[in-house]
């Protein structure tokens, strides 16, 4: 046989093996980022065990045992860690600006990126600092310019938090507006805000239930309604609907638990007609008087959260982290603590597309330590318990990128 008809066929078929061999390593090395022996504990998919993670494109690739290491881009050692979706607080204020003593466009707001990575925090949701008329702006000068993902509830006042008299002006209250935006925006806005309203009437209230009807949305009911007894709010909510701050003990509305230490029925009838009770921290709204004893009747809140702003993060609740230690201090289980901020609140505001490690998800990924001792707890009134445990965010990833690393678990060690 001529040997250059037996060298074009077998050459040719040697160049396609060539091109073969190659395109199945191009196809081994598709991990960007690969993390090895974390406990993974991901309750939207009832995982709960010591698994590997792999990252590709920004997106979950792959959740299994034993995860081969060859082609990933970079690997991180978890062992010992706990490896959970990356953390959900949907009750902060991020509206963050120049103007004095207000929270829409003010210094009362912060900005999400100084604490939410540090904290495994990577989608925070704003409770209604701003409204249909500065919405606009608020995506413009904060939300489109921040690492963390920021989401919204609408206030129905047009302004949101933009201070008395404004946030009070029942005649820029418009239900239709207020969901003609939420339809503009339905990748960022997720419902609609009522509170901070002094005043008599149930306008803002009603307005607000009929803009979240409009708009197809969960209606956020915090605090600051001290003309509206809370039986009545309750009573006006619909199932899915969400109320914040419930474990406060103030003046301003009635506290959950009676004076016999009793969970008040009209809340437990809410609870089971389908309200969604969030924590809220903040800096008034969450008392161990009202929290405990609810807990053992059997209303834990469905979502944590911290009521982010200036003063909050300085008085007792410090971080979504230490809310999250604070339950476990509490009795709550690991389990249940991070059920609560993650995929609880993804439910709560109608984003299954967060809160889990869905492969084919969004790559948000926390994770943590639990480290053990002795540590003290503080609640809104200045009281104290101790517990034997807390969390502290070790690496946080959002969108498959690593945005905090506390003690370089990605990084090159240093040979001097």
């Amino acid at each position: 046989m001529n040997r250059n008809i037996v060298f074009s066929q077998y050459g040719r078929v040697g160049i396609m093996l060539l091109f073969l061999m190659a395109s199945l390593l191009t196809r081994a090395q598709t991990y960007d980022l690969l993390i090895k022996g974390g406990h993974v504990l991901d309750p939207a998919n009832h995982i709960d065990g010591i698994m590997d993670i792999a990252v590709s494109g920004g997106k979950i690739a792959k959740v299994a045992k034993d995860i081969p290491e060859t082609g990933a881009a970079k690997i991180i050692a978890a062992k010992g860690m706990l490896v959970v979706p990356g953390l959900i607080d949907i009750h902060t204020h991020v509206f963050v600006g120049s103007k004095a003593d207000t929270f829409a466009d003010g210094i009362y707001s912060l900005s999400p990126d100084d604490l939410s990575f540090k904290s495994g925090v990577t989608t925070v949701v704003d409770a209604g600092t701003s409204g249909a008329e500065n919405f606009r702006q608020f995506k413009a000068q904060v939300i489109d310019k921040s690492q963390t993902r920021i989401l919204a509830f609408l206030n129905i006042a047009a302004k949101g938090l933009s201070g008395k008299p404004e946030q009070e002006d029942t005649s820029l209250m418009d239900a239709s507006k207020t969901a003609g935006v939420v339809k503009e925006f339905p990748d960022i806005i997720v419902g609609i805000n009522i509170g901070h309203f002094d005043q008599d009437g149930w306008i803002p209230f009603n307005r607000a239930v009929e803009a979240a009807r409009l708009s197809g949305t969960p209606l956020l009911v915090e605090c600051h309604l001290p003309k509206l007894s809370l039986e009545e709010q309750l009573a006006h909510m619909r199932p899915g609907d969400i109320i914040t701050h419930s474990y406060e003990h103030i003046t301003e509305r009635t506290p959950i638990i009676d004076s016999t230490g009793r969970l008040r029925t009209y809340v437990t009838d809410a609870k089971n007609r389908g309200i969604l009770f969030d924590l809220g921290h903040g800096g008034a709204g969450f008392w161990f008087d009202q929290a405990i004893p609810a807990m053992e009747q059997g209303l834990a809140p469905f979502t944590f959260s911290t009521d982010l702003h200036r003063f909050s993060m300085n008085a007792g609740m410090k971080s979504l982290l230490n809310v999250m230690s604070k339950y476990m201090a509490m009795g709550m289980s690991v389990p249940d603590v991070v059920l609560r901020a993650t995929w609880n609140p993804a439910q709560a505001i109608h984003r299954s597309d967060l809160g889990s490690l869905s492969v084919g998800h969004v790559a948000d990924i926390a994770l943590l330590s639990l480290q053990k001792g002795t540590y003290g707890f503080v609640d809104a009134g200045g009281n104290r318990i101790e517990g034997k445990q807390r969390f502290e965010a070790e690496m946080t990833i959002r969108a498959g990128k690593i945005v905090w690393d506390l003690n370089g678990l990605s990084a090159r060690n240093f040979k001097h």
